[in-house]
Order: structure tokens, then C-alpha cells, then sequence
């Protein structure tokens, strides 16, 4: 998922569908703290205010005799705020992280290890039995789990069947496939491809081509470095020399990508599920198709998605604990899917009826398990935000600027070989 403005992660509501109910079964047996007065502080992404999630506030406030209070922020000021909250010692009960924080504030001492409660209540509630594996690595340091997964994404293609039908065009499954479907479907003002600008969508190039983001054993980064300068190269070729997809624009807007292909100036996009709901609602007659990732190397994807963790100076973790419980049920899943199309972390929802049946969570649900975490050696090392920051420059001096990708990225390289040390 890190500590920019996250990306696939600003997602938006899908609007007033209704919610499934939540089986009393997920709420579990009552905490020690379940009679504890007063308010309970969430920090929240504002994006992910769902219906379901509000059926679990109601539920948990009736179960623990407390008021939720639900502050809901975009992910930059919700980091500012939770940095000033360290510092002052004063801290709220539950934070949802945008994917790569809870390392972070488990090296620095800043949140709770969980494994207390995992080691009581894990076999119940199928942690972490249950999720996908990469999910369990992410939020867990020094061999203690310290973050519960609420949502697992990831970036694969989604395509206008009927633009690539009219082209005469199969869908891609290859680097070289989707170049030449590319090619042949650019004209009469439309692109065949649109990128976006956000570094993040690099990563399933990279994982493609087989490149390792950081070896810590090694010090070395982007390994084999000729594999990761052929991939950047080839996105950067995709918009300056092929000159089949636009320059993307330099900001924090990340649905530049969708906006074109909802417009039917772009044939394809490279996105995740956060973009399904936005086209189905603006241009409901577009043909839509979602392929699987693409093959270079290998077939494969970057993970994305959020966590919940706990501050490690929160004054009541076991209720804490017991709204974790509650929000990441299969029922809550569920419910949260069929309102949203958000993709989650349990292997059983990817099961479910209801997204074997959905043609296009069915392709997303089966390219989880080879969904690559490309930034968790890096979180380790406790540089991850200098890390995103450089990348960011060098990936937009690349794809936007057009500045030549072997020399661009080897002096990002050697930057991060030095910092990471």
C-alpha cells in the first residue's frame, strides 16, 4: 500500500447501495473493556466511509457502551496529524493506514503489537489462516503481528471491448502483445493506452521484468539493474516514442487515466478495482473488459490496499482489538464488496459466490496471490518515505520529462544504495 497521497487508495464511495447485514456471529465474545465509557477515536481514509463499515460502528457502539468518533481524512493529513499525535502523546484508538506504515511505526515503537490477541483470538476468527499471505508479511515485524489487512488491491488491465473488437485486436498478455495493441488501436483522437503519473504504477512493470526493489543481503536496488531500465524504458517509449498513449500530467490526481478511457479517449488503462465503479457510473455503455496482468518475465502484479493498527499508547486496546475483529468478518466483506466492489484480504472472499459470479472481481480476485509487495524490505530499513520521494522524481523525469531511463534510474540507484545503507 506508503506515506505519499496514496494512489489506489483514495478510492471513491459508490454511492447508496444497500448494505448487507452483519451476522452477530463476527462481533465476538465481549471484551474486558466492553462497559468502558466515553468516545473511541478512528482515523479513517475518507474515501473508505462505507455503509457497511457504519452497520459495524453501530453495532460496536451498542455491544461497548461507547460513541465513535469517525475522523475521516485523506492520507497525507492524516499522517501529519498522526506524526503530531506521536510527538504529543495523545493518540486516538485505531488507525487505518494506507499499506506500509505499520512497519514503519513498529520500528519506531509507535504502534501495538497485536500478537497478543492474534494468539488468542486468531483460530477464531481465521487470522491469519485466512489471508492471503503477502498481507501477513506487511504488517508483521520481528515475527510479531502488529496490523490487520482490511482491503487487498491490486493493478492489472482493463480495456474497451468494444474499441478493441472493432480494431480486429485479441487481448494482450504479453509487453509485446500489448505494444501492438496498442499501435493499432491509436487514432482519430484516441490513445491505445493511458499511464498514470503516479510513480506506484511502475511496480507491476517492475515485478514483470523480474526486478527485486531492494536486496538488504546485497545493498544493491531495481536488480537486475538492466532489467528495471528496460521496463522503465519501455513505459517511457510507450508515450514518447510509440506516442501511443499521452504525456500523463504532473499532480496528485490519480484518475487522469480513467477519466480518458471513461471519455473513450483511451483503450486501455493499467488500474485497479477503485476505477471499476467511476467508469461504470460515468459511461455505463462502455464494453468494459478487465484482463489478467500482463507477462514479460513473469505474470504477476504489485499488492496494494490498506491496514488497521493500533497506537501503541492507545488507552484501550481490547476495544480496539474487538473493532478489528468485527470490520474484517467475511460478512462485513462481503457486505463492503456488493456496496463498493473493493477487493479484501481473506482468501474465502475470494470464494465467495458473489465474486466468482462478478467477471471483473473474479480477475482481480485471482491475481492476488501473486501480488508482489515491492516496498517492504525498504519499510524495514525504516527510509521508506526519502525512498518514495526520490522515486517519485526520477519516475516523472522519465515518463513525463522523457529524460533517458539508464542513466535517470542508475543515479536513483546509487542514491538509494547510499541512504538505504
Amino acid at each position: 500500500m506508503p506515506s505519499h497521497p496514496s494512489r489506489r487508495d483514495l478510492f471513491r464511495l459508490a454511492g447508496a447501495a444497500a448494505a448487507v447485514p452483519v451476522l452477530a456471529s463476527c462481533a465476538g465474545a465481549p471484551t474486558t473493556q466492553s462497559a468502558a465509557p466515553g468516545t473511541f477515536t478512528v482515523y479513517w481514509n475518507a474515501g473508505h466511509d462505507y455503509q457497511a463499515y457504519r452497520k459495524v460502528i453501530a453495532e460496536f457502539e451498542q455491544a461497548n457502551k461507547v460513541k465513535v468518533n469517525l475522523q475521516k481524512y485523506q492520507w497525507p493529513d492524516l499522517r501529519t496529524r498522526l506524526l503530531a499525535d506521536f510527538a504529543s502523546g495523545t493518540v486516538p484508538d485505531l488507525v487505518e493506514e494506507p499499506g506500509g506504515w505499520v512497519q514503519e511505526f513498529a520500528i519506531s515503537g509507535n504502534a501495538r503489537s497485536l500478537q497478543d490477541y492474534v494468539d488468542r483470538d486468531g483460530e477464531a476468527m481465521g487470522f491469519p489462516s485466512d489471508w492471503q499471505p503477502v498481507t501477513v508479511e506487511r504488517n508483521s515485524y520481528q515475527g510479531k503481528v502488529y496490523g490487520v489487512q482490511l482491503h487487498l488491491t491490486c493493478n492489472t488491465l482493463l480495456y474497451n471491448q468494444a474499441m478493441l473488437r472493432d480494431a480486429g485486436v485479441r487481448v494482450p498478455t504479453t509487453w509485446e502483445e500489448f505494444l501492438d495493441a496498442a499501435k493499432k488501436l491509436t487514432g482519430d483522437g484516441v490513445h491505445g493506452v493511458a499511464l498514470n503519473q503516479d510513480y506506484t504504477y511502475l511496480w507491476p512493470w517492475m515485478v514483470q521484468a523480474g526486478v527485486t526493489p531492494y536486496d538488504p543481503e546485497t545493498g544493491k536496488v531495481m536488480t537486475p539493474i538492466a532489467d528495471a531500465v528496460a521496463a522503465l524504458q519501455f513505459q517511457a517509449d510507450l508515450v514518447h516514442k510509440h506516442k501511443v498513449a499521452p504525456v500523463p500530467v504532473s499532480g496528485t490526481d490519480y484518475s487522469g487515466p480513467q477519466k480518458l478511457f471513461s471519455a473513450g479517449r483511451a483503450a486501455m488503462i493499467l488500474t485497479g478495482p477503485w476505477d471499476l465503479e467511476p467508469i461504470r457510473k460515468t459511461s455505463p455503455d462502455i464494453d468494459l473488459g478487465v484482463a489478467p496482468p500482463l507477462k514479460h518475465k513473469v505474470a504477476a502484479t504489485q499488492a496494494a490496499g490498506v491496514s488497521m493498527f493500533v497506537p501503541a499508547k492507545a488507552a484501550r486496546p481490547d476495544l480496539s482489538w474487538d473493532f478489528i475483529k468485527r470490520v474484517t468478518a467475511l460478512d462485513v466483506e462481503r457486505a463492503a464488496t456488493k456496496e463498493t466492489g473493493m477487493l479484501m484480504p481473506r482468501v474465502s472472499w475470494a470464494e465467495l459466490p458473489e465474486v466468482r459470479s462478478d467477471a471483473a472481481l473474479k480477475v482481480f480476485a485471482d491475481a492476488l496471490p501473486d501480488a508482489k509487495d515491492s516496498s517492504q524490505q525498504v519499510r524495514l530499513t525504516g527510509k521508506l518515505g526519502k525512498w518514495e520521494e526520490e522515486l517519485k522524481v526520477m519516475y516523472q523525469q522519465v515518463l513525463i520529462q522523457n529524460q533517458p531511463a539508464e542513466e535517470t534510474l542508475r543515479r536513483f540507484a546509487a542514491s538509494a544504495e547510499s541512504f538505504l545503507k
